[in-house]
């Protein structure tokens, strides 16, 4: 608890304590600020999908559906396409298991 949210809470408290007249021993610290959540309102990509898939063809699948959508473009489908088939799934990184945003974040 802070020293001047306490100093309000407890006004008698907190002049004996200053005093040295009371008979607790307290030492104020400042709360350390809650850490932040490193995904939190992150919006995964089509990268992101891609790496929890198993195979080439789900991989092709969820870059159709993202085509679809117009969440990429045509140029960008079919660079996605191309690094699928040329260089394989795995291209696109490490395969993201279930629970990668609790365990990393």
């Amino acid at each position: 608890m802070e020293k001047e949210r306490f100093r309000k809470r407890f006004p008698n408290l907190a002049k004996e304590i200053e005093a040295g007249t009371g008979k607790a021993d307290l030492d104020f610290e400042v709360e350390a600020p809650k850490p932040t959540r490193r995904f939190a309102s992150y919006d995964p990509g089509v990268i992101d999908f891609i790496r929890r898939c198993s195979t080439e063809a789900q991989a092709s699948e969820i870059i159709e559906y993202m085509l679809r959508r117009r969440e990429i473009t045509s140029n960008e489908a079919e660079a996605l396409n191309n690094q699928l088939k040329l260089k394989g799934l795995r291209s696109f990184g490490k395969k993201k298991q279930p629970g990668y945003y609790e365990r990393e974040g």
